[in-house]
């Protein structure tokens, strides 16, 4: 370093001499043309070079496991998509239809255009935008840049170009939640409906909670007389549910379908119609986490909750219930009876405000199903203190298109039904299934049955019994922080061999469990509907002695497998011979 100082205090000193003896001269230095195609094709060159084996860090820890794209751009500026920042920024980030891009991280608010050269920062401060917010053609996925806005989010991106590799640094403390936030503000809802007389709170909860994960690009209403009465549950509109019948629904393709296509309220439903929409990922959690529970609402969509509601309509009388203050505060020990949305939250709404007056301020802003007469326009506050509602929790936090993928595998129509295992954290279970020509293997879909689950996922081509376990190939890892369904696409499709049997195995780990696999039986009248012969499923401790789960235990284990079709001939990308 000090011979750079020197080396640059000679040319100082040569300049000054030179320019005192010729200061009456202009001299003017024009660039060659070829020396600046030069200089254009050596960034080129180090952008194309760093990106080849870009890795990106936070705080020094790899983001490679998680998969997300991220590049240098032309300008040499960090680019991550969107969920990047969701995930591992604790961002709340949504693209509105008219081009309008909001990243919000504790109190501060960045509004990007896509393809503006300028942010804006808590509504007045300028940024100027080098490289521009932009959606992927390919994918479809919106990439912000970093660089300018990465201060708003407590965070400041080095660069290490000899490593090719970018970490971003955490500074100061990280402010991630504000201290209200309400989802109405930023058109994160669809409008509140009304139930009637009828049991189907748990289809409105659900499927209101699933609009807001669409939302704001995709404003959809979608059907709960479908939702109550075509699923493969034995019930009506009297009955009620809960939240694993709805992710059965939607995990089965069974739904959802449009409200416009499947009206609410005339008692008959049209199973022929298909789903519109794909669940790819929910997770469920348990007990009442605020902070994860804000953050579910803040970065992904509505929380689908119970309470226990002692009014049972909109002109019902509760001492728990405050109709002046549109205030729900409920201290006793009974169970939940009522399913509603949570969508936002209030640090300070005054403990003053509930009719039984709870330890402390704060409250969950929480939509009904009641209409809007209900209420604050069919919303109401339920305190945090509230003994019931957020013990368990449902956000769908990943809803794809339906044509994700052209076909699925399955035999698990009722869904976690119940648990089973071999008294371990770990276990093994499979599906056999036989495909038809020119199909791909894309993805697999199962339960994580509590949180901090890790995961293997095998496949067994041509599958013929319990012995060709041994012949398993390992296709990907992972790990799961909430219990939940979720979906896990390979890192690359895989040919399955025409018109014959194969097996998808997983391996689970999930600690402190000692029945780790979401199985479907027949457990009571609302189960009656379970079938046994559409499944060939197999359970094992070590994934050394298997055991066939219908014959042996009268089961279905939980685990789906998605397919696409190609085109003629391909190798077989597994076993090849």
């Amino acid at each position: 370093m000090k011979k750079v100082f020197v080396f640059l205090a000679v040319i100082a000193a040569a300049f000054t001499i030179t320019y005192f003896a010729t200061r009456k001269q202009v001299v003017m230095v024009d660039t060659s043309e070829d020396f600046s195609e030069c200089a254009t094709s050596f960034k080129t060159d180090m952008v194309e070079r760093f990106n080849e084996g870009l890795v990106v860090t936070v705080n020094g820890i790899s983001m490679e496991e998680f998969g997300y794209e991220s590049y240098v751009s032309d300008a040499m500026k960090l680019v991550v998509e969107a969920d990047f920042l969701k995930s591992l920024l604790n961002c709340s980030v949504w693209e509105y239809p008219d081009g309008r891009v909001l990243i919000m991280k504790g109190n501060n608010k960045l509004e990007i255009g896509i393809g503006a050269d300028k942010a804006f920062a808590n509504g007045h401060e300028d940024i100027k935008i080098e490289t521009p917010v932009s959606v992927d053609e390919k994918t479809g996925k919106l990439m912000i840049p970093l660089d300018e806005v990465a201060e708003f989010l407590n965070y400041h991106v080095d660069y290490y170009y000899y490593d090719n590799h970018v970490d971003l640094a955490l500074f100061g403390k990280e402010n991630v939640l504000p201290a209200s936030y309400d989802m109405r503000d930023y058109g994160r809802v669809t409008k509140v409906r009304d139930q009637g007389r009828y049991g189907t709170c748990w289809a409105f909860a659900s499927l209101g909670a699933l609009e807001t994960t669409l939302l704001p690009m995709e404003y959809e209403e979608f059907s709960t007389d479908n939702m109550t009465l075509a699923n493969s549950y034995n019930l009506d509109v009297d009955i009620g549910g809960e939240h694993t019948m709805s992710i059965a629904y939607l995990a089965a393709w069974q739904g959802p379908v449009y409200e416009k296509d499947d009206p609410y309220g005339d008692g008959v439903t049209d199973s022929s119609l298909e789903a519109v929409k794909h669940l790819e990922e929910a997770l469920i959690i348990n007990g009442k986490d605020m902070y994860n529970l804000k953050s579910a609402i803040f970065r992904y969509g509505a929380v689908e909750t119970s309470i226990y509601c002692q009014m049972e309509y909109v002109d019902s009388f509760s001492k728990y219930y405050s109709r002046e203050n549109s205030a729900y505060y409920y201290d006793g020990e009974e169970g939940a009876n009522h399913d509603i949305v949570v969508v936002g939250w209030d640090d300070n709404y005054p403990k003053e405000n509930f009719t039984i007056e709870p330890e402390g301020n704060g409250a969950f802003i929480c939509k009904n199903s009641w209409g809007e007469e209900f209420g604050d326009d069919g919303y109401f506050y339920v305190s945090y203190f509230d003994t019931v509602i957020c013990n368990k929790s449902v956000v769908y936090t990943r809803v794809g298109n339906a044509d994700n993928f052209d076909k699925i595998y399955q035999s698990d129509m009722l869904g976690w039904v119940g648990l089973m295992g071999f008294n371990k954290e770990d276990a093994y279970f499979a599906n056999v299934y036989e495909t038809d020509e020119n199909e791909e293997l894309a993805a697999v879909s199962f339960y994580a049955t509590d949180k901090d689950t890790s995961f293997e996922v095998y496949l067994v081509q041509n599958f013929k019994d319990e012995s060709s376990f041994e012949n398993r190939k390992l296709l990907i890892s992972g790990s799961m922080k909430y219990a939940g369904y979720y979906t896990v696409r390979m890192p690359e499709p895989i040919r399955l061999s025409d018109k014959s049997k194969y097996a998808v195995v997983v391996k689970i780990h999930t600690p402190k469990a000692i029945h780790p696999i979401a199985i479907e039986y027949d457990v009571d009248e609302r189960t009656k509907n379970f079938d046994i012969s559409d499944g060939e499923g197999y359970i094992s401790l070590y994934g050394e002695i298997w055991h066939n789960a219908e014959e042996t235990q009268n089961c279905n284990v939980c685990l789906k497998a998605f397919t696409n079709y190609v085109s003629d001939g391909g190798e077989d990308e597994i076993d090849k011979e």
